[in-house]
């Protein structure tokens, strides 16, 4: 499976900050807002990504991330020249997919639970149609909304309804089978001038090929696509990392923890980076703890 980064808004919203530097490069807490969502795809077991971006933060992202080999993963990028919509990026992408199953996430979206890549796991399993997640908003006017049935089933998908038939928003993480870049292709710009998720959703939801899960209170979704859900997304991650002493979102830590990388390999990339900050102590107290395991079990 590829996986697929859209980063490539504009972040108005979040003017003056957002203004000489993507929002996808701003900090959430002690790493950049792209780690967030990177992190999913590579709890997912994937390894291949691209990510989008707008022309003027293209660089910006290829000297944060590279080309992936520090974590053990392949990254190329692409452009999005004009704002054109989140399934615009099945069409930048079509290349790149080849005709195999993808995972789109978007670049402001944190995930976060216990068991997650588990979960994931599980989702990989389908390999027909696409799985989207539900998650119970108090304000769902602001989202894709899906109604169900009193089965569970899902009956109807509608962008940012004035009267929402739920309080269930769908995420901003989506698993496509290889046919979403010839169905994003039939597609028809909204009233906005953009190609709408929702739209390329009710495709598979009318050819009943649409898969909704729901992630219940074990689960934590944040959208940062705002000052406040910034902060308060910050203060999340501060406190379950103090609480824990684990981090959030350590692309090091999944990268050997997925097998993507050795910790004798990673220790020679960041060697640079040793003593910089806390969050490479913790990286490098990882690798240590790892190459000691390794001793031990031989």
């Amino acid at each position: 499976m590829k996986g697929i980064i859209l980063a490539a808004g504009a972040g108005t919203r979040l003017f003056p900050a957002s203004q000489p530097i993507s929002k996808i490069l701003l900090p959430i807490y002690d790493k950049p807002m792209i780690y967030y969502p990177l992190s999913t795809l590579m709890l997912a077991g994937i390894n291949d990504i691209l990510i989008i971006t707008n022309e003027a933060d293209n660089e910006n992202f290829q000297k944060l991330l590279g080309d992936g080999s520090q974590f053990g993963i392949k990254i190329k990028y692409e452009i999005q020249y004009t704002q054109r919509g989140i399934a615009d990026a099945f069409l930048i992408a079509e290349n790149f997919i080849n005709r195999e199953d993808v995972a789109l996430i978007l670049g402001d979206n944190i995930f976060h639970g216990f068991g997650f890549s588990t979960f994931l796991k599980q989702v990989l399993a389908n390999k027909n149609g696409a799985t989207v997640f539900g998650y119970r908003v108090k304000d769902p006017e602001r989202f894709g909304v899906v109604e169900f049935d009193q089965k569970g089933k899902a009956l109807s998908l509608e962008e940012k309804p004035s009267k929402p038939k739920s309080n269930y928003a769908v995420t901003g993480l989506y698993f496509y089978d290889e046919n979403v870049c010839e169905y994003a292709k039939s597609l028809k710009l909204s009233p906005r001038g953009e190609l709408e998720i929702t739209d390329l959703n009710k495709v598979y939801l009318e050819k009943g090929k649409l898969n909704v899960e729901i992630l219940g209170r074990g689960f934590t979704w944040l959208d940062t696509g705002t000052q406040d859900s910034m902060l308060e997304a910050a203060n999340f991650v501060r406190t379950i990392e103090a609480n824990k002493g684990q981090q959030i979102s350590c692309l090091e830590e999944i990268a050997i923890y997925k097998g993507f990388i050795t910790a004798n390999e990673l220790e020679k990339k960041l060697e640079p980076f040793k003593g910089k900050s806390a969050y490479y102590e913790y990286v490098f107290d990882l690798i240590n703890a790892e190459k000691s395991m390794k001793k031990m079990n031989f």
